[in-house]
């Protein structure tokens, strides 16, 4: 799609090529269910209707709207933009992994990091008065990583007792 940009709308101006490609872009994205032909159809229809109204956000294709070569290039910037949301379509699971991928990486590094730095003083507060509140023997916690897998625990088995309770 971007080196179909470059060779595309040469002549108009960059700032003009910028928002008309930028514009049939998100009708591509906004519409698709519609072919090529059927969204080239749909924005020439728009823009003859909002100039004849005076209310075009492209009055500069006005006079281009007839020409064969805004044509070609416009159904072909089109086209692309069809093909590459088809294919960002087709990658949403590939990219959804890698996704997944990152966040399972970035957990293991902060863990990483945790087991490396010393607890903290709060950490160490609500530990204490865990084992004091369940009658528990103190351990010597090195860690964050050690004192909230060590918090967890007790939260864990001392939940599931009060449950069986009611």
């Amino acid at each position: 799609m971007y080196e179909i940009k470059k060779q595309i709308y040469l002549y108009l101006t960059k700032n003009q090529k910028a928002a008309l490609c930028s514009f049939l872009r998100a009708l591509v994205k906004k519409t698709p269910e519609l072919s090529a032909d059927e969204i080239f159809d749909k924005f020439i229809e728009d823009e003859s209707y909002y100039l004849e109204i005076n209310n075009s956000r492209f009055e500069f294709i006005a006079d281009l709207m007839e020409d064969e070569t805004f044509i070609n290039d416009t159904k072909l910037f089109i086209n692309e933009c069809v093909k590459y949301y088809e294919y960002r379509k087709k990658q949403a699971p590939v990219i959804q992994a890698q996704k997944e991928f990152e966040k399972q990486k970035r957990k293991f590094l902060q863990e990483v990091k945790m087991s490396k730095d010393a607890p903290t003083k709060k950490q160490l507060y609500y530990y204490e008065k865990l084992c004091k509140r369940y009658g528990l023997e103190k351990k010597d916690l090195t860690s964050k990583l050690e004192a909230r897998d060590e918090i967890d625990r007790i939260l864990n088995e001392y939940s599931r007792d009060f449950e069986n309770i009611d």
